[in-house]
């Protein structure tokens, strides 16, 4: 069988005096010839991850251990924050278009891998905030009106808070109401999520850095300039720290912080790492010039 994963001799190293996370190795995924080359998730068991193009086109499936690979949907906008329910059988992703006046529009889909059942949860629209999964049920927030719909034959249910943005502002919805939450000021909001437990909010505030607060606001707690940053578990992130020379990056590389002040750098400067996505004892990464890897923890 043709190997799906390659391994590949990547420097670790270490920031903030502190090991938090165990590296058994750091694999270069053998992505096929011309296919989409952006990681835009991973499965919650860790067994296979969503590719993209670099402007979000499209989701093709990729089997980490066959190579097997499965084209989802040709959608534009497709790739940006798609969402795979926790059994890994349903994926949910945005669909972008353009009205009759010119205007983008996005819809919310989802999609059954086994059987290719579509549904649409939003119809286009020009006020799309958010996107969740939360147990069995896809959410979105539009307009600030949550939309559910059950992923299997049960009922739909939304247990936790869910967060989302719109003109860079964040807000929260909760039992159905959403509200302005800006525990850090009037800054710019990006990269915005809800932590394993529903207890905390991790959210980047352009030009400051990522911080974490409880859901009420209180107890915020800044992380850095550690962009692109998402829950590896209830009191652990992984992002990304990059620069660049206002053409290109540089240089990019993989960190995990904990809530008191600690950092793991877990890639060397042989690879400009970008956009980490845990899962499963996984972390899965893209490099600028299409390449994505897999980091093995322990």
């Amino acid at each position: 069988m043709k190997k799906v994963l390659l391994a590949l001799a990547l420097c670790v190293s270490f920031s903030g005096m502190a090991q938090l996370v165990n590296v058994t190795s750091i694999d270069k995924v053998n992505i096929p010839e011309n296919a989409a080359s952006k990681v835009a998730a991973i499965s919650p068991q860790g067994d296979y991850i969503l590719m993209t193009t670099d402007y979000n086109c499209g989701l093709t499936k990729f089997d980490l251990a066959t190579g097997a690979t499965q084209v989802i949907t040709q959608a534009q906008g497709a790739g940006h924050d798609a969402q795979i329910s926790q059994d890994g059988s349903t994926v949910v992703y945005r669909e972008r278009s353009t009205n009759k006046k010119h205007l983008q529009m996005k819809a919310v889909k989802t999609k059954n891998l086994a059987t290719g059942a579509e549904q649409q949860l939003v119809k286009p629209s020009r006020d799309l905030q958010g996107v969740a999964i939360d147990g069995n049920t896809a959410v979105a927030v539009n307009k600030g009106k949550m939309s559910k719909k059950a992923l299997d034959n049960g009922k739909a249910q939304v247990n936790t808070p869910v967060l989302s943005t719109n003109n860079f502002k964040l807000y929260i919805t909760r039992n159905g109401k959403t509200t302005e939450f800006m525990p850090a000021g009037n800054h710019r909001y990006i990269w915005a999520s809800m932590s394993p437990d529903a207890t905390k909010a991790l959210f980047y505030c352009s030009g400051k850095g990522a911080y974490v607060c409880n859901i009420d606001g209180s107890g915020l707690v800044s992380l850095g300039k550690l962009q692109a940053p998402k829950w590896m578990s209830n009191d652990m992130v992984v992002g990304m720290k990059t620069t660049d020379n206002g053409e290109v990056y540089t240089s990019g590389s993989i960190v995990v912080a904990d809530l008191n002040g600690n950092s793991q750098t877990l890639t060397g400067d042989d690879v400009v790492a970008m956009y980490p996505l845990p899962a499963s004892g996984k972390i899965a990464f893209s490099t600028p010039t299409g390449e994505a890897y897999i980091i093995n923890l322990k």
